[in-house]
């Protein structure tokens, strides 16, 4: 389901995410919300989704929270420089949705944090990064 996502600011999603399935469901100033649904080929050999698929959930969630601009005309882009992945719990159902805040920075890099919860809302892993702004 998007909320909170004007239509005119969807984006053409990238191959990663079109392979992994991820939505990008919400998106305005400082926050970004994705989705993407526990697919078999997500999954480790203990039958669990890999760590680092939530750590490319986390990363793309804080990257596109740092990167509103609401003019479709106006795409920024930033490249993460370190993100620290924190894992909490085991997910559970068919979806995992990462959120994403940006929590300051200037005009060159940017902080974030991030979350990954599963369809119960159980929190499975928490973030942070840092991010560098690319020029256009």
């Amino acid at each position: 389901m998007r909320e909170d996502l004007d239509p005119c600011l969807i984006e053409e999603p990238s191959a990663l995410a079109r392979h992994l399935g991820i939505t990008l469901t919400s998106w305005k100033p400082d926050y970004a919300r994705i989705e993407a649904p526990l697919s078999d080929f997500l999954l480790n050999r203990q039958g669990l989704p890999h760590g680092g698929v939530h750590a490319t959930l986390l990363d793309t969630a804080m990257g596109f929270a740092g990167c509103y601009t609401g003019d479709p005309d106006l795409q920024q882009m930033a490249l993460t420089l370190s993100m620290t992945v924190n894992y909490l719990a085991q997910a559970q159902g068919a979806v995992l949705v990462a959120e994403g805040w940006r929590t300051g920075g200037g005009r060159k890099t940017y902080f974030a944090e991030g979350r990954v919860t599963d369809a119960q809302g159980t929190i499975i892993a928490t973030a942070t990064g840092v991010f560098r702004y690319r020029n256009s």
